[in-house]
């Protein structure tokens, strides 16, 4: 008799997995690398969809209300045209009245078409900016593959609820607003049976105006909450774990031991040419031990000393011991170290605040090669 071993759990037909949020393990804030990756290359942005219907059905119904003598007449002209040409013309082998309803069509159905492209780039260009690309247009037939799991997280995601109860909204403001104006002309209304043409045509049409243009309003103050939630959501979809953050990293920066291998060898290579410069240095200041500054002056081409060479710790005993080994003289001034070490770079000039305490000690130091020479000359 095969048993199931204690430790095996029968698998649930739900997977609570699907429920879990999507930036799981996503604890760290998007780059500005990756946001800009997300919007250049893939044309991810935080856009609300409400802001673009809202305006694209706002703008149009004004251009209506506005426009609205204009188009009855160009109807009216467009009618009477037909009308009195009605025996003279035949659709199926004259063009002519194909030609002259397209351009009645035109200039009926132009503006409202111009305001609402004008409508969608405006909506468009208020949330994102200028930004094109092809990235989204593009098939991706991984979407259209049946996932259970996915359709479920998507349903349960903080997404999913939110769009669910914002479509609640939106039905209930459209039918609010068909409701209190339907009410307000209900007796207009139940009296057009008796009414002429002319009269129930502007009450239904002044009815349905109003009625987008308030449901329009209405939805575009929906989409200031809207647009701040697609803010939000887009931000916790790009959230990146520390994993993505490393790695960005090392693909933006480069591999930081390689930097780092790198960044010793040229500190290597600028020490090596430093220290060539000490046997020519005329004195080396030191703090004494911790620091070393050489100084070099020619009265003929510098006009003052000149740091030829400066290091801490390990360099400065460098510096010290080429120092001895050729000669130069060494004197400890722990101020004056401190201060070069500190406010010049190999090359400086010294600055003209310490020229005088640096006169002093070049002064010593030719009395000390004086003194060295004559003592040379009598042996």
């Amino acid at each position: 008799m095969n048993r199931e071993p204690p430790w095996k759990e029968e698998k649930p037909f739900i997977d609570l997995q699907w429920f879990a949020a999507e930036d799981e393990g996503r604890t760290e804030e998007p780059s500005e690398y990756k946001i800009r990756k997300a919007r250049e290359e893939e044309g991810r942005v935080a856009k609300s969809q409400e802001l673009i219907g809202a305006l694209g059905l706002l703008l149009p119904a004004l251009v209506i209300l506005f426009l609205a003598p204009s188009m009855l007449r160009t109807c009216t002209e467009m009618v009477r045209f037909f009308l009195v040409r009605v025996l003279d013309l035949d659709p199926t082998h004259d063009g002519t009245v194909a030609g002259v309803a397209l351009r009645y069509y035109i200039r009926l159905a132009l503006p409202i078409v111009i305001v609402a492209v004008i409508a969608a780039l405006f909506s468009n260009l208020v949330q994102v900016g200028v930004l094109f690309t092809v990235k989204p247009l593009m098939p991706n037939f991984s979407k259209i593959v049946p996932r259970l799991g996915r359709y479920f997280q998507r349903i349960f995601s903080p997404e999913g609820l939110f769009n669910f109860f914002k479509s609640i909204v939106k039905m209930i403001i459209i039918g609010a607003v068909a409701f209190f104006l339907i009410r307000s002309k209900f007796e207009v209304l139940a009296n057009l049976q008796t009414a002429t043409l002319w009269t129930g045509l502007t009450t239904v049409a002044n009815v349905a105006i109003r009625m987008i243009i308030i449901t329009a309003l209405l939805l575009l103050v929906l989409s200031i909450p809207d647009y701040m939630f697609q803010r939000w959501q887009y931000r916790e979809s790009l959230k990146m774990s520390v994993e993505e953050v490393k790695r960005e990293r090392k693909e933006l920066d480069g591999d930081p031991l390689i930097k780092s291998r790198l960044r010793r060898r040229m500190q290597e290579i600028m020490t090596r040419d430093m220290l060539r410069n000490v046997p020519k240095a005329d004195v080396v200041i030191t703090n004494p031990t911790h620091l070393a500054i050489a100084l070099e002056y020619h009265r003929e081409n510098m006009s003052a000393p000149q740091v030829t060479a400066k290091g801490e710790d390990q360099t400065a005993f460098m510096i010290r011991r080429i120092a001895e080994q050729n000669g130069v003289p060494i004197m400890e001034n722990k101020p004056l170290a401190r201060a070069l070490y500190q406010e010049t770079r190999v090359g400086d000039i010294v600055p003209v605040a310490y020229w005088e305490v640096v006169a002093q000690i070049l002064s010593k130091v030719m009395g000390i090669n004086e003194n060295r020479r004559r003592t040379q000359q009598h042996i």
